[in-house]
C-alpha cells in the first residue's frame, strides 16, 4: 500500500522538511513553509539502470546554431534574442488583466505555417473565441483546449502533435499522481518538470503563462524560473495604456532588451518608435522638465524627465519618485547641496519619469538634477537640448556608454544640443554628427552651459 505522508515545502524556493520551521532552512525566508501531502511509493530501490551519456572534452564538443521559430511580433524577437527557440520553454509573468494572454494569442494567431495546441486552464474556448475576435485574427492551425489536468494535455499533445505549446496559465494545471492541489509547490514543480522534459525530447517550444505574487515575482517555488530557459516579465501602469516586456533570465539572448507595446481595443501595438512615446508633444516650455537620453538593450531613445521642488509645507520635506531609483536621487540631492550650494534640505522634491517607465540607466542623472534645479530656480530648458551623463558623488560628470548611439538618436529626432560628459568623444569622428555637442566636466558647468 502506498504511505501517505506530509512534507512541508518553502513557497519561495521549494525546499521542503519532515516538520514545520518559521524559518526557510533553505532561504532563510519566515513564515514561507507551507504542508503538502504526498504519496510515498513502496519498493525496494531502483530496479533498472538508465542509459547514460558519455562525457566529452570541451574541445571534442560541436557548437551548432539554435533552430528559431521567427515570432509575428519585433518588440517579441528582440526580447526573446531573434525568436523561439526550438525545444526551449520560455515562462510569461504579470499582474492579471495587463494583457499577457492576449500577447501570447496574437502572436500564434498570425503564424500560418506552424500547427499550435494552446491550453487554457483559466478561460473557456468561447472567451477566447471573443478574444480572438477582438484581436481580428483568425487562423485554422490553432487548437484551443481547455484542461487543467496534466494527464489530459498530454492527450491532446498525441492527437494534434503541434509545433508549439502554450500553457495557460502553469498554477492551474495540476498531476493526478499529486495529492496536493492545482498551484500549490509540488504541482507547480513537477508540471513544469514534465513539460520540460517534453520539450526537451521532442523540440517542440513551450510557453508557459504564470501568475505573480503580491510582492510582483513569478508566483510558485523559484525552482520553476530555474527550470525555463527564458523568463520574461510583462508589466505596465494601469493608469497608462502602455506596455513593457521583459527579459529577466535568457539562456539565448541578452537579458538587457526591452519591448514596448500600447494596449488598444484590437489588442497590443508594438510602439516602434519608443522616443515619441515618452516625450510630451506640447511646445510650452515650463520650468522642471529636461530630456535625458537613455538605452534598454540595444535601442537608445529619449525619455522626458519632470521634477517639482517646492518649499516644505510641514517640518519633514516629502521626497516621492516614480520610475527612478529613489535612494539614487537622495544621493543626488546631497550632491547638489554639498558640491554646487544648492539648499534644498527643507523643501520638498518631487520626481517622474514620463510615460509610467522604470528606469535604470546611470546616464540619466545629469537629466535629473537638472529638472530639480529648474524647478527650484524656475527656468524652463530648451526643449531642443537633451543631456546624457552619470553624476558621481564630488560632483564630476562621469562618461557613459555607448555616446555615439545617443547622440544619433537625439540628431534623429531634431534636438538642436546634446550635453554629454567631457572626453567622452574620445577618438570619435565628431564632424558626422549635424547636432551641436557641448561637452562638460562639472555639474556647475552644465548649470552654466543651460542658464547662462
Amino acid at each position: 500500500m502506498a504511505k501517505i505522508k506530509s512534507i512541508w515545502y518553502c513557497t519561495a524556493c521549494g525546499a521542503d522538511s519532515p516538520k514545520w520551521e518559521g524559518r526557510c532552512p533553505s532561504c532563510g525566508g519566515w513564515n514561507t513553509m507551507v504542508e503538502e501531502r504526498t504519496v510515498g511509493k513502496s519498493g525496494k530501490g531502483i530496479t533498472g539502470k538508465t542509459q547514460r551519456s558519455k562525457a566529452k572534452k570541451v574541445s571534442e564538443i560541436e557548437v551548432q546554431s539554435e533552430a528559431r521559430i521567427t515570432m509575428p511580433s519585433q518588440e517579441l524577437n528582440r526580447v526573446l534574442g531573434g525568436g523561439l527557440v526550438s525545444g526551449s520553454m520560455v515562462l510569461i509573468g504579470g499582474e492579471p488583466g495587463i494583457g499577457k494572454s492576449t500577447l501570447v494569442l496574437q502572436n500564434i494567431l498570425s503564424i500560418k505555417s506552424k500547427r499550435i495546441l494552446y491550453v487554457s486552464g483559466e478561460e473557456s474556448a468561447s472567451q477566447l473565441k471573443l478574444r480572438a475576435d477582438r484581436i481580428g485574427k483568425m487562423s485554422d492551425n490553432v487548437y484551443i483546449a481547455c484542461e487543467t489536468s496534466l494527464e489530459n494535455i498530454f492527450g491532446h499533445i498525441e492527437d494534434v502533435d503541434p509545433q508549439i505549446l502554450i500553457v495557460d496559465s502553469i498554477q492551474t494545471i495540476a498531476s493526478d499522481d499529486l495529492e496536493s492541489s492545482a498551484g500549490s509547490v509540488s504541482q507547480v514543480r513537477e508540471c513544469a518538470a514534465m513539460l520540460l522534459k517534453y520539450a526537451k525530447e521532442s523540440g517542440v517550444p513551450v510557453i508557459l503563462i504564470g501568475h505573480i505574487n503580491k510582492e510582483g515575482n513569478i508566483a510558485g517555488p523559484k525552482v520553476l524560473e530555474h527550470i525555463v530557459d527564458a523568463v520574461l516579465s510583462f508589466d505596465g501602469d494601469r493608469n497608462y495604456m502602455y506596455r513593457i516586456l521583459r527579459s529577466i533570465k535568457n539562456r539565448f539572448g541578452s537579458t538587457s532588451e526591452l519591448g514596448i507595446y500600447e494596449m488598444n481595443r484590437k489588442g497590443l501595438r508594438e510602439v516602434t518608435n519608443p522616443s515619441e512615446l515618452f516625450l510630451s508633444h506640447s511646445d510650452e516650455e515650463l520650468s522642471g522638465t529636461s530630456i535625458g537620453i537613455t538605452i534598454e538593450g540595444i535601442r537608445p531613445f529619449l525619455i522626458e524627465i519632470q521634477a517639482l521642488v517646492s518649499t516644505a509645507a510641514y517640518g519633514t520635506p516629502q521626497r516621492s519618485v516614480t520610475g527612478f531609483d529613489y535612494k539614487r536621487m537622495n544621493m543626488l540631492l546631497a550632491v547638489l547641496e554639498k558640491r554646487v550650494g544648492f539648499k534644498l534640505a527643507q523643501k520638498d522634491v518631487f520626481l517622474n519619469i514620463a510615460g509610467g517607465i522604470k528606469v535604470n540607466d546611470p546616464a540619466l542623472d545629469l537629466g535629473v538634477i537638472c529638472a530639480i534645479l529648474s524647478s527650484n530656480v524656475d527656468m524652463s530648458i530648451s526643449r531642443r537640448i537633451c543631456m546624457a551623463g552619470e553624476v558621481g558623488l564630488s560632483g564630476e560628470i562621469r562618461p557613459v556608454n555607448r555616446i555615439e548611439q545617443r547622440i544619433m538618436e537625439a540628431e534623429k529626432l531634431g534636438m538642436s544640443e546634446v550635453i554629454i560628459p567631457r572626453h567622452n568623444l574620445n577618438g570619435i569622428d565628431v564632424s558626422r554628427f549635424g547636432i551641436k555637442i557641448t561637452e562638460v566636466s562639472k555639474v556647475e558647468e552644465a548649470f552654466r552651459a543651460l542658464f547662462s
